[in-house]
């Protein structure tokens, strides 16, 4: 390895022991996206004239848009760090013959503690008995906050997990430790056992965490709203994409469903004055499921080692197109 020293690019932020790992294998250079106090985001040309100026061997991204003329150049590689590299076009890197790697499970933790965090949130009345005690009204319209905010413990209820992968299966462990009933469907994992009609029939809870599919986009519609149990829970720390948001909102309005925590909006926001926002039943939170450094740390460390494995001659263990390796 000694002889073969890579330029890494890396616009995804790096962390933790991984990062010591990619330094021993060339220089790497630090332009994270997420610097500033705003989004920058890289196009295919200007991350082309970037690989140009600093002769990279390597792009590590996370979420610049990596195609088109990139893939011209002589990369040893294109990583992305995300789970699912969607912000690469792996077929056109493929065809130039470029591994994809990237970094599946980085976040599973953060997302299934964000999950479990929104469920007692929601459940708890926690954000509404916050701004009371903030706004000095403990005693408002003269109740006591011990009747405003009663509430049924998640010990001894079930919840149904929809998509057992690596966040399904974080978020499980979770549910159960609070001393909940766990069911789970996903068609892709033989050990969720549950048909999807009789989840939504059965649990207390509903977690999504199934992945953006053209077989799973608007899975959660009016329909599968009225089929969950009168006062259960919806949460859905995965995509916007996974359910119809009028069906969800009036489910909430009628009070069929007892509330609801969402960490993922279609366009990223969510208009101020949508009725969710009015809602104390429902908790919002702007996507910061993964948001940890934990996930950092996890990325680079998953990156490192695959670029060690390539450098050494080895097949990477995360490769988005293994069929480009010898």
């Amino acid at each position: 390895m000694s002889d073969d020293r890579l330029t890494i690019y890396a616009t995804a932020p790096l962390r933790g022991p991984g990062l010591d790992r990619l330094r021993a294998l060339g220089e790497v250079i630090e332009d994270p996206w997420i610097a500033g106090t705003t989004m920058r985001l890289f196009n295919e040309a200007q991350l082309a004239a970037k690989v140009d100026e600093l002769g990279a061997d390597v792009v590590i991204c996370e979420a610049d848009n990596c195609k088109g003329e990139l893939f011209d150049r002589p990369l040893r590689a294109v990583a992305s760090t995300r789970g699912d590299p969607s912000n690469v076009d792996v077929a056109g890197a493929t065809a130039a013959g470029i591994p994809v790697l990237h970094a599946p499970g980085r976040n599973a933790d953060g997302v299934a503690e964000l999950t479990v965090a929104l469920l007692l949130a929601v459940t708890r009345g926690i954000v509404p008995a916050d701004a009371d005690v903030r706004s000095g009204q403990v005693f408002k319209d003269g109740t006591i906050p011990y009747q405003r905010f009663r509430a049924w413990q998640v010990a001894g209820q079930t919840v149904g997990i929809v998509g057992l992968g690596a966040v399904g299966r974080a978020a499980a462990w979770r549910f159960e430790g609070l001393g909940m009933r766990v069911i789970a469907s996903d068609p892709f994992n033989p050990d969720a056992t549950w048909a999807l009609d009789d989840l939504l029939a059965e649990a207390d809870v509903v977690s999504m965490h199934a992945p953006p599919l053209p077989s799973t986009l608007g899975m959660i519609g009016e329909a599968q709203f009225a089929a969950m149990k009168p006062g259960a829970v919806y949460l859905n720390s995965a995509r916007a994409a996974l359910h119809d948001l009028d069906a969800l909102t009036a489910a909430l309005a009628s009070g069929h469903l007892a509330a609801a925590g969402l960490d993922h909006f279609e366009g990223e926001m969510l208009p101020v004055d949508h009725p969710l926002c009015a809602m104390p039943n429902v908790v919002l939170t702007p996507h910061i499921g993964g948001a940890t450094y934990d996930t950092e740390a996890n990325h680079t460390a998953m990156i490192a080692e695959d670029l060690e494995r390539l450098l050494r001659g080895e097949r990477p263990l995360r490769c988005a197109n293994p069929e480009v390796l010898p």
